[in-house]
């Protein structure tokens, strides 16, 4: 594992921004002063809504990166949000820098794998990725292409979108490996099962801002723990609030 990470903090330069705007408007981007990252892996964890992908889209342009995803050399027609976050934030770099990396977003993976078609790079990931599931194709990106990258930086945003949770504990096995190469993430997730990985700092963004969290103390494991000691109590209480009660008749009947 790395003893310092490629980048040791993020700063926000707020003075850049129009106040009271996107993305000022989300509570955790308004809190940012100064978060540090971790050698091994960085995770972002919070609601819908709660800006943690707008963060690390924001945190893999300002690195270099494309926004749609993929590597740094990648060049697709950007739909990005976050150019206006990514402009207002420093990255402060360690002089060691990366020798690889990759951005990969659950939801331009489509984009990448046509445009990795479309320059003829599709081999390099076990061919037409279209081809494969989208956990499938996902998976391939690490294990074909970067199966013997070493101090590289990846960028994941919601990957267990696409993963059973079989190929979440897998991918926690592939993080591994890459960590023990010299390699950093940065991922955003709603996974308990990526949030356990333990060579980690985890970030915790609500509508109250952003910090610092073990994994067990967010949202998200809590209600995972809940749902699994009593599913019975949790379902029929959903079940419940989700019908209204039956309108009481009347003395007269009418």
């Amino acid at each position: 594992m790395r003893k310092e990470p490629f980048f040791t903090h993020v700063r926000l330069r707020r003075e850049e921004l129009e106040a009271g705007q996107y993305p000022l408007s989300i509570p955790a981007v308004r809190d940012i002063e100064k978060l540090r990252f971790h050698p091994g892996v960085t995770v972002f964890a919070g609601e819908n809504g709660s800006g943690k992908s707008t963060l690390v889209e924001a945190l893999a342009v300002a690195a270099g990166f494309n926004a749609e995803g993929g590597r740094k050399s990648f060049q697709t027609v950007s739909q990005t949000t976050c150019m206006e976050l990514a402009d207002a934030i420093t990255l402060a770099r360690n002089p060691d820098r990366e020798k690889d990396g990759f951005f990969l977003r659950g939801e331009s993976a489509y984009v990448i794998m046509s445009y990795l078609n479309d320059i003829g790079y599709a081999k390099d990931y076990g061919g037409n990725l279209h081809h494969r599931s989208h956990g499938e194709s996902f998976m391939d990106i690490f294990y074909r292409r970067f199966s013997e990258a070493k101090n590289g930086l990846f960028i994941v945003d919601e990957i267990e979108s696409a993963l059973s949770p079989q190929r979440q504990i897998e991918f926690l096995g592939t993080i591994h490996t890459h960590v023990e190469r010299g390699s950093s993430f940065i991922i955003s997730t709603h996974s308990p099962i990526l949030m356990a990985y333990p060579h980690s700092r985890l970030y915790w963004l609500d509508k109250t801002g952003i910090e610092e969290r073990h994994w067990t103390e967010t949202d998200h494991f809590r209600v995972y723990q809940g749902f699994i000691h009593r599913p019975e109590i949790i379902i029929q209480g959903i079940l419940d609030a989700a019908v209204p009660p039956k309108a009481k008749k009347s003395p007269t009947g009418s």
